[in-house]
């Protein structure tokens, strides 16, 4: 009878501690459910990470608590949320020799500290007795990348925190290293998507600075082009209508391209369009826009090679002042090519006044044709350049068509030398018959 009683006693007390078991099971799992639950509904950590650790303090019994992730920009582990911690929780330097949040960072391995392991005063504020501080991994091929710390204090039932809390915190560590990751990838993405959008729109003004070619008639038949090696670039063409029937053509090619050369871009275009109805002579309009730019080219350190004709088909004459623009000539009716050749150095590298040259010019015979050196250099897949003279092939060959048809037809050229690649340098071309 005794016997039986001891038989039943045990099963008791064996039934009992399975039951205390599934209970802490299942507190394990639901905690992990929920915290998968809280992570699916957010995409930014800060928000969640406070519910997260609240959850698994809770759960594991600690009354202070604290989630750290590492910060590139301030090269240190600092705390996203925090629990029972009085005023704010400074940082952790990732060095920090004593500190434990630190070396577990570091050695990417979770450490149960007793009430007389030492660790650094930037910790004390969230140490009270024992201490768990467990890694937050992101898991790769290559091995575990540590993104931050998850840190656990004052266990309110026993001394010492338990392998079974430092295993569930860990599972935990993984659900919030899998978050941390996909934050900085939707953060990564959402600044890449705005910066090709602010890209695209800073594109768009400056194609929209650009004259229409249409905007010299009747006095003359225009086609005009510019792409950009980026998307914003610093080959430039301008367009002006000066009266009696003349007009002005401005090509330009600043020394760099992207964001610095727009800006010379658009500060020449804005001088220029004023100096171009002021100064009927070139060389006098090419020294006040030189006057006007005199301080961003010292400051920037860039020049600025640039070409502006004066078309007067009524006197039948072409004037202009070439700054060390090394791509302007005529075609005449029969294929002969004239160089407008530079008779000065670029803006920004000179200090004399532009001279001033003058050709001939055939009203409805001749064509004005200026290009950069973006079109002349491009190179194929090769590294060949394509050279100023299968430019000027094109162009005597379409010379009696139209200019936007001279436009196309170099464009075609350039397109089917370089391969469909992406061109190393910005280029431009104008085109013109009075």
């Amino acid at each position: 009878m005794s016997a039986d009683a001891g038989a039943v006693d045990r099963l008791r007390r064996e039934a009992e501690l399975a039951t205390h078991q599934l209970i802490e099971s299942w507190e394990e799992i639901n905690l992990l459910y929920s915290i998968s639950e809280i992570l699916g509904r957010t995409v930014k950590l800060d928000d969640a990470a406070a519910t997260i650790l609240h959850e698994i303090c809770e759960t594991v019994g600690a009354g202070l608590g604290a989630i750290y992730v590492h910060d590139d920009e301030r090269g240190g582990l600092v705390p996203v949320a925090t629990l029972g911690v009085e005023g704010e929780l400074p940082g952790v330097g990732v060095d920090d020799e004593r500190s434990i949040v630190a070396q577990v960072f570091r050695d990417r391995h979770p450490l149960i500290a007793g009430e007389a392991h030492a660790g650094a005063k930037r910790e004390a504020a969230v140490r009270r007795g024992a201490m768990l501080a467990v890694p937050v991994l992101w898991t790769t091929p290559e091995g575990g990348v540590p993104l931050g710390v998850v840190v656990l204090s004052a266990p309110r039932s026993r001394a010492l925190f338990t392998a079974g809390d430092q295993k569930l915190v860990a599972a935990i560590a993984s659900q919030i290293g899998t978050a941390i990751q996909i934050d900085t990838l939707v953060k990564a993405s959402m600044a890449q998507e705005r910066l090709a959008h602010e890209m695209q729109m800073a594109h768009d003004l400056q194609m929209r600075l650009l004259p229409a070619p249409s905007s010299l008639l009747p006095d003359a038949e225009c086609a005009a082009r510019v792409e950009p090696a980026q998307h914003v670039g610093g080959d430039f063409y301008q367009l002006f209508r000066l009266g009696q029937g003349r007009v002005g053509v401005l090509i330009g090619d600043v020394s760099s391209h992207g964001y610095q050369a727009a800006l010379i871009m658009a500060l020449t275009m804005s001088a220029m369009a004023i100096h171009a109805q002021a100064y009927a002579d070139p060389g006098d309009a090419l020294a006040a826009l030189r006057n006007s730019l005199a301080d961003e080219l010292r400051e920037t350190e860039m020049f600025l090679s640039i070409c502006y004709v004066v078309v007067d088909p009524a006197h039948g004459t072409l004037r202009y002042a070439n700054a060390g623009h090394p791509h302007a000539f005529v075609v005449r009716v029969d294929g002969t090519v004239e160089r407008l050749v530079a008779t000065d150095a670029p803006l920004g590298l000179g200090t004399q006044a532009p001279a001033v040259a003058q050709v001939g010019w055939s009203r409805r015979d001749d064509l004005l044709v200026l290009f950069t050196d973006g079109i002349s250099d491009a190179r194929d897949d090769a590294g060949k350049v394509l050279g100023e003279a299968r430019v000027l092939d094109v162009v005597r060959a379409r010379r009696g068509d139209l200019p936007s048809r001279v436009v196309d037809g170099v464009f075609a050229l350039l397109e089917g030398h370089m391969g469909g690649g992406a061109p190393a340098d910005d280029q431009a071309i104008v085109v013109l018959r009075s």
